[in-house]
């Protein structure tokens, strides 16, 4: 189980990625749990912007001391920006996993998918019964 940190303005996925809804787009990161899960992250593989992405498909991967990870998108969409400051800096992703170590900006294909995301408390109860 997770220390509960879990911002309330946030969407989440059970494969424990978050978005931040921005109107038409959305802030893409993974969680603390994530991150915590993880341990200590040495590199973060990204993809382009520009690129498509289909809501639960791989878009990039995370490595860490322990594992590689995939990221999966949270939702269906064009990539608009990614973070290239985690090529450099893949740490950012322990330091920070809600704000600077955020890693795509989507502009959303698909809005009606924004229903299935699991808001902060759904997404504590999953990490409860993890």
């Amino acid at each position: 189980m997770s220390d509960a940190n879990i911002p309330g303005d946030l969407k989440y996925t059970a494969e424990h990625e978050w978005a931040r809804i921005q109107g038409n787009k959305v802030v893409v990161g993974i969680t603390h749990h994530a991150q915590q899960t993880l341990g200590d992250v040495v590199y973060v593989e990204l993809p382009k912007t520009g690129a498509k992405v289909a809501k639960g498909e791989p878009f990039g991967t995370v490595e860490s001391v322990k594992a590689v990870s995939e990221l999966f998108s949270p939702l269906s969409g064009t990539i608009t920006k990614v973070n290239e400051e985690l090529t450099e800096g893949p740490e950012t992703l322990n330091e920070d996993p809600y704000g600077e170590g955020w890693i795509i900006e989507l502009e959303l294909s698909d809005s009606s998918q924004l229903g299935e995301l699991l808001d902060a408390a759904a997404y504590a109860e999953l990490l409860k019964n993890a």
